[in-house]
C-alpha cells in the first residue's frame, strides 16, 4: 500500500488545506499544488471557484466556464486575480485569472445568482448498477504503483477520491486493442465528510469532474493511438451548478464523447444523485494531436 501522507481521509483533508488559499491583497489569492510533476486541471477549478467565491456572499455559484492557457508549474505557488465584473440585483459576476511566472496559466469566467425558485424539469439517470460490490479504483491503482511507481503523480488523487466505474478502469485508453464506444459511468464520492460550506462542495465536484474527461473521448481510438505518439491536454471547462448537493454522499458521473474532429476532443457529463435528480453538468474540449503535428501550439 501507498505509504504517502495522500492517502485515505488525509488526502482528503490535504485537499481542503490546498483550497484554503491565503488572501495577500484585497482580491488576490495564493495557493499552494498537490504532489506531482504537473499542475491537475481539477485542482486549479477548485482552487478559482474558492477565490471567486470569496468576493461574493448571499448568491450561489450557478456557472464556471474555464480555459487552461498553459501548463502549470508544480514547484510554485499560483495566483489568482478575481475581477469583480459586476454585482446586479440577482445575478453576480467574476473573472478569475491564475498567474505563475508572470504570466497567465487560467481564465475562468463564474457567475452567481441570488437563491429563487422557478419552472423546474430534468432528465432521467442512467439506469446502471449502483456503486456497491463495483470495486474502488484506488485498489486497482495501488497494485499498479508498485509495477509503475511513476503511476504515483497522479493515482493519490484516488485515495482522496472513491471512483468506481462501472465499465472498468480503463489504464491506458490509448493502448486500447478494442474500439469502445466513448461512454463512461463512474460513481464518485470523497473518502471522508466535509464541511457543510457548498463552496467546498463546489470546488470538489470542480476537482472530480476533471478526472477522467479526457480518456473517454479516446475510447473509440485505442487501436490507432497505440501505434502513433499523442499530445493530449485540457483546453477548456465548464460546469453548471443545478441544485445543491454533497460530495461525501455518492453522485453518479456519465460522460460521453459525441464528438472529436480537428484534433480535439468533445465530453459532456452529468452528475445524478442515487435518487436520481441531476445536479450539475459539465463540458469539456481537449486538446487531441498526433505528435507529427505539434509543431504548432
Amino acid at each position: 500500500m501507498n505509504s504517502s501522507p495522500w492517502s485515505g481521509p488525509e488526502a482528503v483533508r490535504q485537499l481542503l488545506e490546498l483550497l484554503e488559499m491565503e488572501r495577500i491583497e484585497v482580491n488576490l489569492f495564493r495557493a499552494q499544488n498537490g504532489p506531482g510533476r504537473h499542475v491537475f486541471g481539477g485542482q486549479v477549478l477548485g482552487q478559482a471557484i474558492v477565490a471567486a467565491s470569496r468576493t461574493v456572499k448571499d448568491r450561489a455559484l450557478h456557472s464556471i466556464h474555464g480555459y487552461f492557457l498553459r501548463p502549470g508549474d508544480s514547484e510554485i505557488p499560483i495566483l489568482f486575480d478575481v475581477d469583480r465584473i459586476r454585482d446586479g440585483r440577482s445575478f453576480t459576476t467574476r473573472r478569475v485569472v491564475g498567474i505563475q511566472h508572470g504570466e497567465a496559466i487560467f481564465n475562468m469566467s463564474s457567475s452567481f445568482q441570488k437563491i429563487e425558485e422557478g419552472l423546474e424539469h430534468t432528465t432521467d439517470m442512467p439506469d446502471v448498477p449502483g456503486p456497491d460490490g463495483l470495486r474502488p479504483d484506488a485498489e486497482y491503482y495501488r497494485e499498479w504503483v508498485k509495477k509503475e511507481p511513476k503511476a504515483r503523480r497522479f493515482s493519490w488523487r484516488y485515495e482522496a477520491i472513491d471512483s468506481r466505474q462501472i465499465e472498468g478502469v480503463q489504464k491506458r485508453p490509448r493502448q486500447a486493442e478494442e474500439a469502445k464506444e466513448p461512454r463512461r459511468h463512474t460513481w464518485m464520492k470523497t473518502t471522508a465528510a466535509l464541511p457543510d460550506d457548498p463552496v467546498v462542495h463546489r470546488a470538489f465536484l470542480a476537482y472530480m469532474s476533471d478526472m477522467d474527461f479526457l480518456s473517454t473521448s479516446m475510447m473509440p481510438h485505442g487501436p490507432a493511438l497505440s501505434s502513433m505518439r499523442l499530445q493530449a491536454a485540457s483546453l477548456d471547462h465548464a460546469i453548471w451548478f443545478h441544485r445543491e448537493f454533497r460530495v461525501d454522499d455518492w453522485l453518479l458521473f456519465a460522460k460521453e464523447s459525441p464528438r472529436a474532429a480537428g484534433a480535439r476532443g468533445f465530453v459532456r457529463g452529468c452528475f445524478f444523485t442515487p435518487e436520481g435528480e441531476l445536479v450539475a453538468s459539465a463540458a469539456q474540449e481537449c486538446l487531441m494531436r498526433p505528435r507529427e503535428l505539434s509543431e504548432i501550439s
